[in-house]
């Protein structure tokens, strides 16, 4: 039994998603729209949940949050305006980069332009090298700096000094002086990524200045609402799939880029399944975009390396990949007459045109409710009034526009360019990474991924779909279980069979200091290690786990080891040390949810489109589904937040935490 009431708390493009835990394991769930200001959508929710629970907020524990605040700001380039101080001579690493191209063969291609602008790119003299410091910064030059940084009108500063990573002592010295100077926040790369490669520490650093006041200003106002509402301070969900405190989010915003899929994730690997998968492939289909992942071992799979809109970001985070197809994407039409799906979306407001709230342009919702396998009460539990007239036209539009015969067959190529963009991004984290996709089960949740689901599963030979009791909301669910854990590194390159074991135990022990500085109760972490190794010659690492303590023939066989894994061959090639990894975690407990079917199963049927075909499809309220039952394709299952359909030739069972498992194999109607 949970020993407090928590509440968890996911912001999406289109809609905010509530689940609260009551202290007697009682799950209670609820979407509601998102909001211009994330926060007061985020209070709504909790208002709600609490409503419907019979709890009073007060009486809330533990509050966990997943939001979009900083990757918004960079997807919609409205971040703060940043200024940039860099080491004498490297004033445009941040614009020069690495030269890769976003397409290939395309000579009109436009790269994303930088974050700080040339005229807010200054230059600072000093010189540090991996041997020690060489010249030392001039405080004076800095202070005039600072003059000029304030004439620019920054917001937000970053610092990245070439070699800081190893020795900070200028970086440190240039930071003070600014923050004394400016009334203005001051990213410093050292704090921020103590790694090497000066181009992606530069981004990293950039991108964390770029949404630190978003982040401040936006934490800031949900405290005060949730004080006002009687809730905890929120603990906030990292890109690492751990929570932190928010006063320390605040100081390392760059964290925060993928919050809500990361919370996804975390709730997938909360599913029950059986044990004769290899993992499971995690397909959440919100609104605006699908996030598709690994879960291996009961661990979301990890990386440093990500970019969103062309910016690089080197920090720990689950490995999300996302592509444009969510319910509201907008299905168009090309300049060669080909049907596209997004990555424009309707959002929130006005929304799908089946939303009756001035919506007018087909969505992947509309082709559903065209379709048939929305209807009814299937928005948002009914508290939506669909209209399906609506949905006709803007799909009959497009069908004018496309050449298409009717509205049917332009829902049917809506459906089937949707289901292929998101089996592209399936392919993209199996199949092209080495694992077979028909040894894992599909984990579908969002609004709109148990529509989709079944479909997906058929393309890539999937034999197995598990559909989660809150997989409407289970990002939300997700930051219910969620551990807390702070990451670090530190660049420390050396031949690893002339390492010096001593210094690279005292490096970790700065390490360990480093991730349990921020942990509420260091005495209940747990501190792992790892190293980044490569074969000499080779320009990226692979990460392995260390020992308590570092034996270097040992850490080389691992290295071998995964390499083989990774890439099919190991070399006798001497192997290079580069960077320690340190990670704190505090376990919360996995998740012990009551269940027990409440009403009636069976609601209705409705005219739902199979194969080549209407058929009369039974539709079945899935709160009445008890444990053990099992529901033949095809039929459609309905819940507050999402809805399941189950193809014919598919059968669904309900497990003991509410879990329903899609097999292959069911009987057809």
């Amino acid at each position: 039994m949970a020993d407090e009431t928590r509440v968890g708390v996911d912001v999406g493009g289109t809609f905010t998603d509530v689940a609260l835990l009551t202290a007697e394991d009682r799950l209670v769930t609820a979407k509601v729209p998102s909001t211009a200001d994330q926060s007061v959508g985020v209070v709504d929710g909790i208002e709600k949940a609490c409503a419907e629970a019979g709890v009073d907020p007060r009486e809330v524990g533990a509050f966990t949050h997943a939001m979009t605040v900083s990757v918004n700001a960079l997807l919609e380039a409205d971040g703060a305006r940043t200024a940039l101080v860099t080491t004498e001579g490297f004033r445009d690493v941040l614009e020069i980069g690495r030269q890769a191209r976003p397409d290939l063969y395309d000579l009109s291609v436009e790269r994303p332009a930088p974050l700080v602008p040339r005229r807010r790119r200054f230059e600072v003299t000093e010189r540090a090298t991996e041997a020690g410091i060489e010249t030392p910064v001039d405080e004076e030059e800095v202070r005039e700096l600072a003059d000029e940084i304030r004439a620019c009108g920054a917001e937000s500063v970053a610092v990245s000094l070439l070699h800081a990573y190893r020795h900070p002592e200028n970086e440190r010295a240039v930071a003070e002086v600014l923050r004394e100077e400016l009334d203005a926040p001051v990213s410093a790369s050292h704090e921020v990524l103590a790694e090497f490669r000066e181009f992606e520490r530069t981004s990293t650093t950039a991108v964390d200045a770029y949404v630190t006041p978003a982040i401040d200003a936006y934490i800031g106002r949900l405290e005060e609402r949730a004080a006002e509402l009687g809730v905890p301070t929120p603990r906030i969900m990292q890109a690492n799939g751990g929570l932190a405190s928010a006063s320390t989010v605040r100081e390392h915003a760059v964290t925060t880029t993928m919050s809500g899929p990361a919370a996804g994730v975390v709730g997938a690997a909360q599913t029950e399944t059986t044990d004769d998968l290899a993992g499971l492939v995690t397909f959440d289909m919100g609104g605006t975009s699908s996030d598709v992942s690994l879960v291996r071992d009961g661990e979301g799979e990890r990386t440093t390396d990500a970019e969103i809109n062309g910016h690089p970001i080197r920090s720990p985070m689950v490995d999300v990949n996302t592509v444009g197809a969510g319910g509201g994407s907008i299905a168009w039409v090309d300049a060669g007459n080909a049907l596209r799906v997004g990555p424009r979306s309707s959002g929130a407001d006005p929304g799908p045109a089946c939303y009756g709230r001035g919506g007018t342009e087909p969505t992947v919702t509309d082709a559903n409710v065209v379709l048939g396998y929305i209807g009814g009460s299937s928005a948002l539990g009914g508290e939506l009034s669909l209209d399906v007239e609506a949905a006709h036209d803007a799909l009959a539009g497009l069908a004018d526009e496309a050449g298409l015969d009717d509205a049917l067959a332009a829902a049917r190529g809506v459906y089937r360019v949707a289901n292929a963009n998101m089996a592209r991004a399936i392919r993209s984290v199996t199949v092209e990474r080495g694992h077979d996709p028909r040894r894992f089960g599909l984990v579908a949740f969002g609004g709109a991924g148990p529509m989709h689901a079944a479909a997906l599963a058929d393309g890539l030979d999937i034999g197995t779909v598990v559909v989660p009791r809150a997989c409407g909301v289970l990002s939300a669910y997700g930051l219910l279980a969620a551990d807390e854990k702070h990451d670090s590194v530190r660049t420390l390159r050396s031949p690893l069979a002339a390492v010096d074991v001593a210094a690279v135990e005292a490096a970790y022990d700065g390490l360990c200091d480093d991730v349990l500085a921020d942990v509420q109760t260091p005495a209940d972490a747990a501190v792992s290690r790892a190293a980044d190794l490569r074969y000499d010659g080779q320009s990226f690492e692979l990460t392995v786990p260390v020992g308590e303590t570092f034996d270097p023939d040992a850490v080389a066989e691992r290295f071998h080891e995964a390499h083989e894994s990774a890439y099919g061959y190991r070399l006798s090639d001497p192997v290079e040390l580069v960077n320690l990894r340190s990670t704190s975690v505090v376990e919360r407990g996995t998740l012990d949810v009551t269940y027990g079917a409440v009403g009636e199963a069976r609601k209705d049927t409705r005219e739902a489109f199979f194969d080549d075909g209407f058929r009369e499809t039974p539709v079945y309220a899935r709160e009445g589904l008890d444990v053990g039952d099992d529901v033949s394709g095809p039929a459609v299952l309905e819940q507050h937040e999402s809805t399941v359909v189950v193809p014919p030739a598919w059968r669904g069972t309900v497990g003991a935490d509410g879990t329903l498992t899609l097999t292959r194999g069911g009987d057809e109607r």
